[in-house]
């Protein structure tokens, strides 16, 4: 009898473990910015094709739904984009508001912002359909210039029902897409080469960097929502950059499931009180030293001119 005991107490010990360690694993939700026509386009591809390559690097590595951002300017720029937006939604990803024009809300009145976002939503309400598309990714990731502002900001997205979607892991992805596309005009191959190992330099890096915060700040990774962008040079290295996450132990989660992590709570909440809801600015609120910033071996901006 002591000895089944002594056995229960140890099994419930470690069901005990298991569930923390599950609840501190390292997971990331992957969200794509400025659907449907991101940065430059490289001779020979479209933007419908780039989807498709996307879409099908997700779907190979099982990825659970994931969302992207719209901006419905660039259905009146390149209307032959447009195919996109439903190719995504037929492959079950979601769409979500990044406002029409991409407006900065840092240097726009609130209520011209307000009137961008509103100018989004025919747009996700054609392509989102019944889905959950009342999510915000702030353009520029301004959330507004001054407390004030941001108060005010945060009280119309509560009055219209959105969630923030919030960044806590990003490696400046879009800085490889105009670069890459001169380098194609130029068939530069040992360039492009150098470009892909640059950027999944940069992905663990900064990976790197955004862990050691979150063990400054809690002592434990929390689920992380990594900002990327639809551009050609990403669809290109994204089945390479999901593998790298994978062998860095990584698992990939919905954006609600991430957000769900006490740490976002005033961004599925604007009307909360407001809360830092990056990691860096976490860090600066308590005061705390910042780990070293990774910087990239090579000066893209510099390449193919």
């Amino acid at each position: 009898m002591k000895n089944s005991r002594s056995l229960r107490i140890i099994l419930v010990a470690i069901a005990i473990l298991a569930a923390h360690t599950k609840s501190h694993s390292q997971q990331v939700a992957i969200t794509w910015d400025d659907l449907p026509a991101h940065s430059a386009l490289p001779q020979g591809e479209t933007r419908v094709e780039i989807g498709h390559k996307l879409i099908a690097a997700m779907k190979a590595a099982h990825m659970p739904p994931v969302y992207g951002f719209v901006n419905g300017v660039q259905l009146e720029r390149e209307p032959a984009s447009s195919p996109m937006l439903k190719d995504w939604r037929d492959a079950g990803f979601l769409l979500g508001n990044h406002t029409w024009s991409h407006m900065n809300l840092n240097t726009s009145p609130l209520a011209d912002w307000e009137a961008d976002l509103l100018k989004n939503e025919p747009i996700l309400q054609q392509y989102a359909g019944n889905t959950d598309w009342h999510w915000l990714r702030y353009p520029f990731l301004a959330e507004g210039d001054t407390p004030e502002k941001r108060a005010d900001t945060r009280k119309v997205l509560a009055a219209h029902g959105y969630k923030i979607a919030s960044v806590t892991m990003s490696f400046g992805d879009y800085m490889w897409n105009e670069p890459y596309a001169r380098c194609i005009a130029k068939n530069d191959t040992a360039t492009i080469a150098q470009l892909e190992t640059t950027y999944l330099e940069s992905a663990s890096t900064d990976a790197d960097f955004r862990r050691a915060m979150a063990k400054s700040l809690f002592g434990h990774d929390i689920p992380y929502v990594l900002l990327m962008h639809v551009g050609a040079f990403d669809a290109r290295m994204l089945p390479r950059l999901l593998k790298l996450y994978r062998d860095m132990g990584f698992t990939f989660v919905t954006l609600q499931d991430a957000e769900n992590d006490p740490f976002y709570a005033s961004a599925i909440d604007p009307s909360l009180p407001d809360q830092p809801d990056s990691l860096e600015g976490a860090m600066q609120a308590r005061g705390l030293a910042f780990p070293p910033r990774p910087k990239s071996s090579l000066d893209v901006n510099t390449v193919c001119r």
